[in-house]
């Protein structure tokens, strides 16, 4: 949460922005989203993503792997 993403979406579209939220089905909300498709970078705001849009996702923020609590 709270990390750059950026999706790769169905139709060769991509989506830059802050990961704000997501669910069961990979709908995602993304917090100053810009079009990345083109040169422009088309500035979008807060957008909601459906899932089965979603061909893939990049992380652009390191990403600290989960600490595992002991006896768990």
């Amino acid at each position: 949460m709270d990390k750059k993403l950026r999706l790769r979406l169905n139709g060769n579209r991509n989506v830059v922005g802050t990961l704000r939220g997501f669910d069961q089905f990979l709908n995602v909300v993304l917090d100053d989203a810009t079009n990345d498709t083109t040169s422009e970078k088309t500035p979008m705001g807060m957008i909601v993503v459906r899932g089965n849009s979603v061909v893939s996702m990049e992380a652009l923020e390191h990403i600290a792997p989960a600490v595992r609590r002991q006896g768990a």
